[in-house]
C-alpha cells in the first residue's frame, strides 16, 4: 500500500478520498487554488500546496504544477478524482514518465475509451451491443449532414472527446441539423478542446443504466452490479439509485456480462463505469468512464465495498480484494445531488456564502458527501455542488422514505439551492412508480415546478407568525437580551389584549398578520381576511437548528418540521418547504424594480456569444447573448419585443453580476 498520495482534485470528492486514506493510514496531500485556500479538503489533508489562480486552467487543470507538487511532496501516486484531469491520457503518461503512479487505468486504455468513436469501434469488436450511428474521421459539415440523413431522425449529436452532457444535442429533423451541429461543436471545443462529433440514433424515452466494473493487473475483472441514472435534466444526473428498479434480472445479468467483456477488451485496470442506454429489454453501449463516478456511493451502500480503497490497492499492484462470487448486493440505495442553483430561474447557478447549512445526522441509513460546511463559499469558478445525500433501505420504498426525510431535514441559506426541487422529485408518482426515463424531467419540468403552490396557505402564514412571536427575541435582531423587560413584545395592555402586527415575507410576498395574545395561545387574523384563527398551546422543540412545531389551529392539531435560520424560519408542511422572514413595514421603501429594457448578467461569467447588434429587431424570448458561468452556458433572452439600442459586451469579455449587457427600446 502507498504511504503518501496526492489528490489532484477539490471539493467533496477530495474529502471523500481523504476519508479512506485516513482509515488506511495513507497520508493525503491536497492541492488548492486561490479560491480554495480555506476549503475543507485543504483543512482535512495531511499536507496542502497552492497551485495557482482560481481559474481551473491555471490550477487544477495545470498538469505541470500538479506533477511538480507530487514530486516535491514525496507522493508515490496521484488520485485524480473525477473531472479536471481524471480522464486525461497525456497527464497519465507524464505521471508515468515521472515515476508516479496514476490511481486509474493506463494512458492507452484511457485514450481508447475517452474517444467515443474509438470506444464504439472497440465495443463492436468485443461483441458488446452498440447503438447505430456514425463515428468515423470525416468531420465536414456536409458529410455529417449526409450521415445524419442516413441514420434517420431523431438523432443525438455527441462530442467525441467528452462527457457529462457537454456538446450533446438532440436533432429532430434535417432542418435543425446545421444549427445544432454548430452549437454542439462550440460547446465541445470550449469544454474539451476538441470539436469532433459522433452521431447516434436517438432512442425515445430510454433508461440510463450503468455497470460498475473493476480490474487489476493480474487479469481479474469483476462487476459490482448496476446503477439507474435515468433521473436527468439536460443530461446531468439528478437522482441515482442501485439496483435498477425496473430492469429485468435476466437482462441485468446479460448487461453485467457485457460490461465485464467491455473492460476486458481494453485491459482495464482500476474503477470504471460502462454506461448503457436501455429501451424495453434491449441495451446498447453508450460510453465508458475511466474514473470513479460521482454516484459511486450508491454502489458502496448496496455492496459494503469501499471503492476508493479498492482503487488504492489495485494501483499499488495488489489483486482485487474479492472475486465475483464474493460480491453481493443488499437492499436499495439512492443518491440526490444538492446544487447551488435556482430551479425557478431555469436552474441558474448560484454563488455566495453558505450562511446556513444543516444536514440530518449521519447514520447507517444515511451518508452526506460534501466538501463544504456552514460559512464556506460556493464560487463561480467550479461546479456548484453542495453535497450528495446517499441513503440505504432494506427495499426501495424504505430507501425513498429515508431520502424524503433526509431532504426535508436539510436546510441551506445564503444562496439558492435545488433542495425543494429534489424534495418534490423524490416524492413524485413517476419516480415512486419506477416510470421515469432520461427525457421525463426535460419534458415535464414546467409541470413539476408548477406543482409547488405559488404562495403558502393562510393557516401556514399564521403558523409562521405565531412561531416568530414564540421565538420572540431569538428571531428578532432588534434586541440583544431576551430576558430584558424591554424585549417583551407580547402586546400587553392594562385591561385588554393589545394587537401586534407581524409582517412576514415568503415567496416574494409580504403578509401582515394581526395577533392578540391569549391565555393559552394567540388569536390571529391575516390582513385582508375577516376570518380569525385561534392557535392554542403552541410549542417548538428540536435538536439544534432542526425541530418541530405543533399547535391546535381552530381545534385541529397540526405539526410542521421547522428549521431555525439566523434570520428566518423554514417550515416543511404538505411536502413543500416555505421560508418565512420577519420584515419591517418600511423594508420596501426606496427599492426600484428591474427594468424590462435592460438585460443584465445574472452572475459573474464570461461572454461566449453575442447574437445581436444595435439596430436589430428582436422578439420576446429571443436569445441575445450567451455567457458561461460555473461550467454552464446561460442564455440571456429578450424580456420584451424591441430594437437593440446598445450592446455593452463582446465575445470573450468577463462581466460581473448585474452588469448591463444589452439595452432595448420597446416596440410594444
Amino acid at each position: 500500500m502507498f504511504k503518501r498520495i496526492l489528490i489532484a482534485n477539490r471539493g467533496e470528492i477530495a474529502c471523500r478520498i481523504i476519508r479512506t486514506c485516513r482509515r488506511l493510514g495513507v497520508e493525503a496531500v491536497a492541492v488548492y487554488s486561490d479560491a480554495d485556500r480555506h476549503a475543507q479538503h485543504v483543512r482535512q489533508a495531511d499536507d496542502a500546496y497552492h497551485i495557482g489562480a482560481a481559474a481551473p486552467a491555471e490550477s487544477y487543470l495545470d498538469a505541470d504544477k500538479i506533477i511538480a507538487v507530487a514530486k516535491q511532496s514525496g507522493a508515490e501516486a496521484v488520485h485524480p478524482g473525477y473531472g479536471f484531469l481524471s480522464e486525461n491520457a497525456e497527464f497519465a503518461r507524464r505521471l508515468d514518465a515521472a515515476g508516479i503512479v496514476l490511481i486509474g487505468p493506463s494512458p492507452q486504455t484511457m485514450e481508447q475509451m475517452g474517444s467515443k468513436a474509438q470506444a464504439k469501434q472497440a465495443m463492436r469488436a468485443a461483441g458488446v451491443p452498440v447503438v447505430p450511428g456514425y463515428d468515423d474521421e470525416d468531420q465536414t459539415d456536409q458529410h455529417l449532414q449526409q450521415q445524419a440523413n442516413s441514420i434517420g431522425y431523431p438523432l443525438m449529436l455527441k462530442a467525441a472527446a467528452g462527457g457529462g452532457g457537454k456538446g450533446m444535442r438532440i436533432v429532430n429533423n434535417a432542418g435543425e441539423f446545421a444549427d445544432a451541429l454548430a452549437s454542439a461543436r462550440r460547446e465541445a471545443q470550449g469544454a474539451f478542446g476538441d470539436a469532433r462529433m459522433i452521431m447516434e440514433r436517438y432512442l425515445e424515452n430510454p433508461r440510463h443504466i450503468e455497470v460498475q466494473v473493476f480490474g487489476d493487473a493480474h487479469g481479474h475483472t469483476v462487476h459490482l452490479f448496476e446503477r439507474d441514472c435515468s433521473s436527468q435534466r439536460r443530461y446531468q444526473k439528478v437522482i441515482e439509485e442501485a439496483p435498477a428498479p425496473t430492469l429485468d434480472r435476466t437482462v441485468a445479468v446479460a448487461m453485467h456480462t457485457a460490461a465485464v467483456q467491455a473492460a476486458q477488451a481494453v485491459n482495464y485496470q482500476g474503477a470504471g463505469t460502462v454506461e448503457f442506454i436501455v429501451s424495453d429489454n434491449d441495451f446498447y453501449f453508450m460510453e465508458m468512464n475511466t474514473r470513479l463516478q460521482v454516484e459511486h456511493p450508491v454502489t458502496e451502500m448496496i455492496t459494503g465495498v469501499d471503492l476508493v480503497e479498492w482503487q488504492l490497492r489495485v494501483a499499488a499492484g495488489e489483486m482485487l480484494p474479492a472475486t465475483q462470487d464474493q460480491i453481493a448486493q443488499h437492499g436499495h440505495a439512492l443518491e440526490a445531488r444538492l446544487y447551488a442553483e435556482d430551479p425557478q430561474s431555469g436552474f441558474l447557478p448560484s454563488s455566495g456564502v453558505l450562511a446556513h447549512l444543516t444536514f440530518p445526522p449521519v447514520n447507517q441509513h444515511l451518508r452526506v458527501e460534501t466538501g463544504v460546511q456552514q460559512g464556506d463559499a460556493v464560487t463561480i469558478h467550479y461546479d456548484p455542488m453542495i453535497a450528495k445525500l446517499v441513503v440505504w433501505g432494506a427495499d426501495r420504498d424504505i430507501a425513498l422514505q429515508h431520502l424524503q426525510q433526509a431532504l426535508a431535514s436539510t436546510s441551506i441559506g445564503g444562496l439558492q439551492s435545488n433542495v425543494d426541487f429534489l424534495m418534490q422529485l423524490a416524492a413524485h408518482p413517476v419516480l415512486l412508480s419506477n416510470q421515469i426515463h432520461t427525457a421525463w424531467l426535460d419534458n415535464n419540468l414546467d409541470q413539476l415546478l408548477a406543482e409547488r403552490p405559488e404562495q403558502p396557505d393562510r393557516e401556514l402564514i399564521c403558523l409562521a407568525a405565531a412561531l416568530f412571536l414564540i421565538c420572540n427575541c431569538e428571531t428578532d435582531n432588534s434586541c440583544s437580551d431576551k430576558h430584558s423587560p424591554w424585549s417583551i413584545t407580547d402586546g400587553w395592555r392594562n385591561g385588554y389584549a393589545g394587537r401586534q402586527d407581524v409582517l412576514i415575507q415568503s415567496a416574494q410576498q409580504t403578509y401582515t398578520v394581526h395577533a392578540w395574545q391569549q391565555l393559552n395561545g394567540y388569536r390571529l387574523q391575516l390582513a385582508g381576511n375577516d376570518e380569525e384563527i385561534n392557535i392554542e398551546r403552541p410549542w417548538m422543540q428540536g435538536d439544534g437548528d432542526i425541530g418541530y412545531a405543533g399547535m391546535q389551529l381552530n381545534g385541529k392539531q397540526i405539526k410542521a418540521q421547522v428549521h431555525c435560520l439566523p434570520d428566518a424560519l423554514e417550515l416543511i408542511a404538505g411536502g413543500h418547504r416555505w421560508r418565512f422572514q420577519r420584515t419591517s413595514p418600511f423594508a420596501g421603501l426606496g427599492v426600484s424594480r428591474q427594468q424590462d429594457d435592460h438585460i443584465a448578467a445574472p452572475m459573474p461569467g464570461r461572454i461566449i456569444a453575442v447574437n445581436v447588434q444595435p439596430g436589430d429587431h428582436v422578439d420576446a424570448g429571443q436569445t441575445l447573448v450567451v455567457m458561461e458561468a460555473m461550467k454552464m452556458e446561460i442564455s440571456l433572452k429578450a424580456p420584451i419585443a424591441g430594437v437593440v439600442a446598445t450592446v455593452a459586451v463582446a465575445s470573450g469579455d468577463f462581466v460581473e453580476s448585474g452588469a448591463d449587457v444589452v439595452e432595448l427600446e420597446s416596440t410594444e
